[in-house]
């Protein structure tokens, strides 16, 4: 996402920096607490609460900022179309995908996310299918490869799990494309807000008809503390962080701070967890991580330098 700023690199805030390193940390750190919480919550109910506390404190936080956050009942069927695909499917999809293999591939498989955005930008928007794309489609694609592919040989358990993060990550990708195509009357702030809610009506209703109400008394302290970080953290402050460094930060270097993401999650699942990462996770995650320079970080420092010179 572009501030549509031409900012000078050696005057950005030091806080900033600090903000956007805190982010890709609390972001990282949410894969293996996800596993943890799963081992022990209904994948419906856990989720439902998730988008509803995450998407009740933004709204309070874009309230707070003097945004509004009463949506035109015109724009309802638009807002909770885009919030099926970046939302409920992302969410559900993702916990599935988590349950089914180890967080720490999870995580790799996930951060595919922006090169199918870029597919989908090229297919529905017009946007040009450059040389960068193209590379980070073809090094997404290796990544996978290298991570899953034994696995799909071998028909085990695995690709299920890395079917549904696939999904979680093409559902994710093709929810922003539709949200990038939107003509919105709200800030972008209020606007995922009452996406994350909108989704969580039909989790709400799915989690009542298909599982039974988590009894509480039984969840262990060490799924409670997960639990509240992951409210507290990803749900919340990364939600609002992630806006703030946006509007702090040229995209590119908003979007080089998500490169860390993957890598932070693969590492602490193997410490949390104890998962074991060898040469073929970290050969997926190099390849995934060139990728993701390819779609964020590289057309974007190519506009910075074409405004630069039409300057």
């Amino acid at each position: 996402m572009s501030t549509g700023q031409d900012t000078n690199t050696e005057s950005l805030p030091k806080a900033g920096y600090l903000l956007l390193l805190a982010l890709s940390i609390f972001w990282g750190l949410n894969w293996p607490f996800m596993k943890i919480i799963l081992s022990e919550l209904p994948l419906w109910w856990f989720r439902a609460s998730c988008v509803f506390v995450g998407g009740g404190a933004l709204l309070a936080i874009s309230a707070a900022s003097g945004n509004r956050i009463t949506f035109q009942l015109r724009e309802l069927p638009a807002i909770a179309f885009c919030a099926l695909f970046s939302f409920m499917g992302w969410h559900i999809l993702s916990a599935h995908g988590v349950s089914l293999m180890p967080a720490g591939r999870a995580v790799i498989i996930a951060f595919t996310m922006p090169v199918w955005a870029a597919l989908f930008s090229s297919m529905l928007l017009g946007e040009r299918f450059n040389l960068s794309k193209v590379m980070g489609l073809v090094l997404g694609v290796a990544g996978l490869v290298v991570l899953i592919g034994d696995d799909v040989v071998a028909l085990q358990k695995a690709p299920l799990g890395a079917a549904f993060m696939l999904a979680a990550a093409i559902s994710w990708g093709f929810g922003t494309v539709l949200f990038k195509r939107g003509n919105w009357s709200l800030s972008v702030a209020s606007n995922v807000a009452w996406q994350l809610i909108l989704s969580g009506v039909p989790m709400v209703i799915m989690a009542m008809l298909l599982e039974p109400f988590p009894d509480l008394t039984q969840v262990s302290a060490k799924t409670y503390g997960a639990l509240l970080y992951l409210y507290g953290f990803p749900m919340i402050f990364c939600q609002w962080a992630y806006f703030k460094t946006v509007r702090l930060f040229p995209a590119s270097i908003a979007a080089a701070g998500i490169l860390m993401v993957p890598v932070i999650g693969v590492f602490s699942s193997s410490v949390i967890l104890s998962e074991p990462v060898g040469l073929q996770e970290i050969a997926a995650l190099v390849l995934i991580c060139a990728a993701l320079v390819c779609v964020l970080v590289i057309p974007e420092l190519m506009r910075a330098r074409a405004r630069s010179n039409a300057g």
